[in-house]
């Protein structure tokens, strides 16, 4: 059975660490934002918010993650560090996830309002969906605006139609398996909320519609016998154990025109009362600032930038024709979890550094940006040790590494930037061409004056060949065209700039060496002559018949 889910994305209006910013409300009506058809010259144009697929499936039942639109979405500069929660309605095609989701957006465009649910003759956009027996969508798909809300959760609503049976409850063995392994791992709860929504519900005489019926009924359904099987049993025992939050409403039919209807585009003047009734309660009941809590794993809250990680971490395991192993599962969420940490980690270094050494900043000594690095550096690495990460401290210890490089990788284009705004370092390739002009024009002159004309010709040449360099590296300074070129030019000053230095180096290390050969000669010459002058004091003693 092919499952879909459809994502609203919230982020809180706290970054994640701590700062209180006001809280963005969007504007705007929903109607204003329906475009189905996305990509990023679109956004840029227009700017509307619109779902977005970033789980597609192949025609060979593989999975592609669109990371680029995924990116787009959740690395924006103003919700990027902040903590995020997914409210994801999961189940199987043509059981109207989409239609739910498109009146949860309208909640969250018109929510300070009474009358959220808008115009009764106003059609309902979104999320695609259309009526009949082919799904409409694929995959997974979030809308393209993420909102901002005083304290945000992570909720799974579980879409079932009609009523809730034993494959419903088998259709979350995966997650009970790997929330066991997961609890081993960790002691923690590995899931928050979950909602059994049961569309369609027929019985209201046994159990009314709404939350107060629903928790009653799910009561029943999850409720432990002696006559059970006993995998039905853990599986009952597994659910309660792995979420920490299970809750369940009953809805109505929405009515005949909406089922049979071809041409119902989702006006409410078209839904049966008894439904609209339920739907003013459990959107706000869902997606209340009041009801729901920040998502977690493993005792860490989520933000923005880690759930790509996690995404990222997830579609790996996915890519093959199989069911994953939970144990893979497992894997990939401590991966994601220690890339998570990475990303927050080396985000701190660059904002650190750039507070040193960015483009505003004024050119600093190599050895008190060598010493600020370092500083910083060990603020970064405190802050990966610190994150509570799966997997054991021998898995995280590669991440760490992997953190380690990238920030001295990063570190190097810290140096080349901070050396490229010291004066004399820029004014080196034009410096180091003036002299080689200089020296070439005046040996020119000399060997000519002394009837060398080979030489002073190849001399003449070389300035010749300098003066075109230095015009040449001018114009690629003022133009910014063929910057290649320029590199190498560059590179090639900075090749000359540098034997000077190595030159007195092989200087200095001569005189050394002559110096401490005379030295040496010195001190066997003394030798000698003290050796000669014992010899000549022994001679004269032997003469006095001493």
């Amino acid at each position: 059975m092919i499952r879909v889910i459809n994502s609203i994305l919230f982020s809180s209006s706290f970054p994640a660490g701590g700062g209180r910013d006001r809280p963005i409300c969007p504007s705007g009506s929903l109607s204003d934002k329906n475009v189905y058809d996305w990509s990023s010259e679109d956004e840029e144009q227009d700017g509307r918010a619109r779902p977005v697929q970033v789980l597609l499936v192949k025609d060979d039942h593989t999975f592609e993650l669109d990371e680029a639109a995924l990116s787009r979405i959740l690395l924006s500069e103003k919700v990027r560090d902040r903590e995020v929660v997914a409210i994801s309605v999961a189940g199987a095609f043509r059981k109207g996830k989409s239609f739910l989701m498109d009146f949860m957006l309208r909640y969250m465009y018109n929510h300070a309002s009474d009358v959220w649910l808008g115009d009764a003759n106003e059609p309902l956009t979104g999320f695609s969906w259309r009526g009949g027996s082919e799904r409409e969508t694929t995959g997974i798909q979030i809308w393209s605006e993420v909102f901002l809300v005083d304290k945000p959760d992570k909720t799974k609503v579980y879409n079932i139609s009609q009523n809730i049976q034993e494959d419903d409850l088998q259709h979350l063995q995966l997650f009970t398996e790997y929330g066991r392994l997961a609890m081993e791992e960790t002691f923690l709860k590995p899931f928050q909320s979950m909602i059994f929504l049961v569309r369609d519900w027929s019985f209201p005489y046994e159990f009314p519609y709404g939350q107060e019926g629903g928790m009653k009924f799910l009561e029943k359904r999850l409720k432990i016998s002696e006559n059970q099987h006993e995998e039905l049993q853990n599986v009952r025992k597994h659910i309660h154990s792995c979420f920490t939050n299970i809750s369940c409403f009953l809805m109505p039919h929405p009515g005949l025109k909406v089922a049979t209807n071809p041409h119902f585009d989702g006006r409410i003047k078209e839904i049966d009362g008894e439904f609209i009734n339920n739907l003013k309660l459990l959107v706000p009941w869902l997606l209340s600032p009041g009801n729901i809590d920040v998502k977690e794993i493993n005792g860490s809250k989520i933000t923005c930038r880690g759930l790509v990680e996690y995404f990222k971490a997830y579609i790996k395991i996915y890519q093959g024709e199989e069911l994953p192993h939970p144990k893979s599962m497992l894997q990939a969420t401590a991966e994601a979890n220690n890339l998570a940490a990475v990303a927050a980690a080396k985000d701190l270094y660059n904002k650190k550094m750039e507070e040193v050494c960015g483009g505003d900043r004024p050119f600093l000594a190599p050895s008190e940006l060598q010493a600020r690095h370092g500083v910083i550096r060990e603020e970064a690495l405190q802050l990966f040790r610190g994150v509570k990460k799966m997997g054991g401290e021998e898995f995280s210890r590669r991440y760490l590494q992997q953190l380690e490089g990238e920030i001295d990788e990063v570190f190097v284009q810290y140096i080349k930037h901070n050396d490229s705004k010291n004066i004399f370092h820029a004014a080196r390739t034009p410096a180091t061409l003036f002299v080689v002009i200089f020296v070439m024009y005046v040996a020119a002159g000399i060997t000519g004056f002394v009837g060398v004309d080979i030489i002073a010709s190849l001399c003449n040449m070389i300035l010749g060949l300098a003066l075109i360099t230095l015009c040449t590296w001018a114009y690629i300074r003022y133009s910014g065209e063929y910057r290649e070129l320029g590199a190498v030019i560059d590179q090639v000053a900075g090749a000359l700039w540098d034997q000077r230095p190595q030159k007195d180096k092989c200087l200095t290390a001569t005189i050394d060496s002559k110096h401490a050969n005379s030295l040496v000669r010195d001190e066997q010459r003394l030798a000698w002559k003290t050796g000669e002058s014992r010899r000549t004091q022994q001679g004269e003693w032997l003469k006095a018949g001493v």
